[in-house]
């Protein structure tokens, strides 16, 4: 039904920049949310920045001096900026999406919620 492919991962060093990408794929009328988790080994995923469709955009405190979120609505995209990142930023980022409107064949509309891509590892290191 939905995909979310991301990609824009890496090796960069510390104060370095980073840029990911997640499109999702599929008849798509709307997205509502997409967002950027991360996760490191043992602990949970957590939010690191979320926009609407309307372009309301939400960060964790921890990075929200150094990321933008946005959205490309027409090609169900969202990127992230990361800048000046740091060794704690190493992780696993995620790609979210959730009340996503498909068009079924036969006129029906269905909403899809939590949708996850497969992730991409960025790594920041000297």
């Amino acid at each position: 039904q939905v995909q979310l492919v991301e990609s824009g991962g890496g090796l960069v060093r510390p104060g370095g920049s980073l840029r990911l990408s997640c499109a999702a794929s599929g008849t798509i009328l709307n997205i509502d949310t997409m967002a950027w988790y991360r996760q490191v080994p043992g602990k949970q995923r957590v939010l690191v920045a979320s926009i609407t469709s309307g372009g309301s955009t939400q960060y964790a405190d921890s990075v929200k001096d150094r990321v933008t979120i946005s959205r490309d609505n027409a090609k169900n995209t969202t990127f992230l900026v990361m800048d000046n990142l740091k060794p704690e930023d190493t992780a696993v980022y995620y790609c979210y999406a959730d009340r996503v409107v498909m068009a079924l064949g036969g006129n029906r509309i269905i909403t899809v919620v939590d949708r996850w891509g497969q992730g991409t590892q960025v790594t920041v290191s000297p």
